[in-house]
């Protein structure tokens, strides 16, 4: 069974372009690491929640679209090396502010 690992982030939308080839380039780490798949969703209809929502999650501003992605590995132990190697590779902390 795969292992899906997601997040969400708030990005201005004026970085959209930034942001998606940053996410390009992460994309090709990631497989690079085990990944099987990694998927950007760029927020078009978010509506707020009564309780809780994606928008209140990330604390998005109103200038800020929200991004919900994932990543799918064949199995929590490659996910887990993956993360590990993630952490150590150079060029991912160069790519540490893909919000910004």
């Amino acid at each position: 069974m795969n292992y899906v690992e997601g997040f969400v982030v708030a990005v201005p939308a004026a970085n959209k372009e930034t942001y998606r080839q940053q996410a390009q380039e992460a994309s090709e780490l990631f497989k690079e690491f085990g990944a099987t798949r990694f998927v950007e969703c760029w927020g078009d209809d978010v509506p707020d929640g009564k309780v809780t929502d994606f928008r209140g999650a990330v604390k998005a501003k109103d200038d800020e679209v929200v991004v919900f992605s994932w990543l799918e590995y064949p199995s929590k132990e490659v996910r887990d090396s993956a993360n590990e190697k993630m952490r150590s590779d150079p060029r991912m902390k160069a790519m540490a502010s893909m919000a910004a």
